[in-house]
């Protein structure tokens, strides 16, 4: 069904309708993905982006997630794929299987279900994955949050949470400014069914939108009223300054200051490789500490942070190697491996792994010590180094892979986020200084 220019969904269509032509591109040959639970809210979003897509003449993928966790969801699977393909899009079925964990059940589904839709978008070669959040979604995740929830906030525009599965992946809200009543009022114009799962009820989620029911419309108005959301920080991204190849994924030097601790976590992920998120009492300490200027050093999160009054370093925190001494990760031929979370590494070789370089450094070449040399001392140790059976001595990988660090996109595509400009689906494949090593190096 086209976009109705006359109809009472109107102005929610034309708007939703802005947001994807300000973010995605047209005409393009990989596809736009789109998160389809089946709720009324992602179902509607699959109606207006079907529309658009028929209009910007791009695919369109829905990734559903089974988490097999109720016993109806083998029906709500058939109905998400018969509305994808009574749409036109294409689906695709990921399932969440192994145990489930005893406590932290909905923070582990939505972990799961980032990393299994990141997957089939990967797969798929699409860039940006939409979800069907909405104004209500962000005045319950706030009044989770007041209670002791780390959820995150709601962006309308930002990177994959799921890491390494999500890398390079952009994340598109387009309704964080509607209201879920009138995505229903919507279907029902369109003589649209949709799915409403019991079991959200059981958990934090629900019990925000019971205690919210007789408040949400004031809340909503008190955030939303001039269009844009109140609560929402203004944070200024860290900044990358120059610093050569090899040394972009490990020592992160950022712009003087934060903000907020949003971008400060964001980063020390980034230099630590991994998506848990630090703890918020240590990063309240360590803000303190930064604003006062006195150089120190300190480790959070798998992250060592150098402060030494004009400069900031953030790195991977290579004692945690000594500590936690990671199995070898063997590599494929001609298959991507990611290792610690930091860099994608590719051989056409058989035969080697991945290990850190820490106890391994004395016995580089002398001309990958030199290559080495170009971190600092703390950072060197972080590095990834090729051994294979049969052959003593240790290599860089850049020697005999080709490596992308991933660090330098992931804090980029971040400062996306927290900057609020206005990029776009195209831009996600425009080079970030740092990716690769230049090759006058080797």
């Amino acid at each position: 069904m086209p976009l109705n220019a006359d109809g009472p969904s109107a102005g929610l269509e034309r708007r939703v309708a802005a947001i994807l032509d300000a973010r995605l591109q047209r005409d393009a040959d990989h596809p736009v993905a789109i998160a389809l639970s089946g709720g009324g809210d992602s179902v509607a979003l699959l109606g207006m982006v079907t529309d658009w897509a028929r209009i910007a003449r791009r695919r369109v993928l829905a990734i559903t997630v089974d988490h097999g966790l109720n016993p109806d969801s083998a029906s709500w699977n058939r109905l998400c794929e018969a509305e994808a393909r009574r749409l036109g899009a294409d689906w695709v079925l990921r399932r969440w299987e192994g145990d489930k964990p005893s406590t932290g059940l909905p923070a582990g589904a939505r972990r799961a279900r980032h990393a299994l839709i990141a997957d089939a978008a990967r797969d798929a070669g699409a860039r940006v994955v939409l979800f069907g959040h909405t104004a209500d979604d962000v005045v319950e995740g706030d009044w989770m949050r007041e209670r002791g929830s780390t959820l995150g906030r709601l962006r309308e525009w930002s990177p994959s949470p799921a890491w390494p599965e999500g890398r390079g992946l952009m994340l598109l809200r387009p309704m964080l400014s509607e209201r879920r009543e009138a995505l229903r009022d919507y279907l029902r114009a369109r003589g649209a069914g949709w799915i409403d799962d019991p079991g959200n009820a059981r958990f934090e989620r629900g019990r925000a939108r019971q205690a919210l029911a007789s408040l949400i419309a004031d809340a909503l108005e008190a955030v939303w009223g001039d269009g844009s959301y109140r609560s929402e920080a203004s944070l200024s991204a860290p900044r990358l300054a120059d610093c050569s190849a090899l040394r972009a994924s490990s020592p992160l030097p950022l712009g003087e200051g934060f903000e907020g601790g949003d971008d400060l976590s964001a980063t020390i992920l980034c230099a630590a490789g991994h998506d848990r998120l630090p703890r918020s009492d240590r990063l309240d300490a360590l803000l303190d500490r930064l604003a006062r200027s006195h150089p120190f050093t300190a480790t959070l999160a798998g992250a060592r942070i150098e402060a030494t009054g004009h400069r900031l370093l953030i790195l991977r925190e290579a004692g945690e190697f000594r500590r936690r001494p990671p199995v070898p990760l063997p590599l494929t031929p001609d298959r991507p491996a990611v290792w610690d979370g930091r860099y994608e590494i590719t051989t056409s070789e058989p035969g080697w792994s991945v290990v850190p370089a820490l106890g391994r450094l004395a016995a580089l070449s002398d001309a990958d010590r030199a290559v080495a040399a170009l971190s600092p001392a703390a950072a060197r140790g972080a590095l990834p180094v090729l051994i294979r059976d049969g052959d003593p001595r240790p290599v860089l990988a850049w020697r005999n892979a080709r490596v992308l660090a991933l660090a330098p996109r992931r804090l980029k595509l971040a400062q996306w986020a927290f900057s609020g400009e206005t990029t776009q689906e195209r831009d996600l494949v425009s080079p970030v200084h740092g990716e690769t090593l230049p090759p006058d190096l080797f």
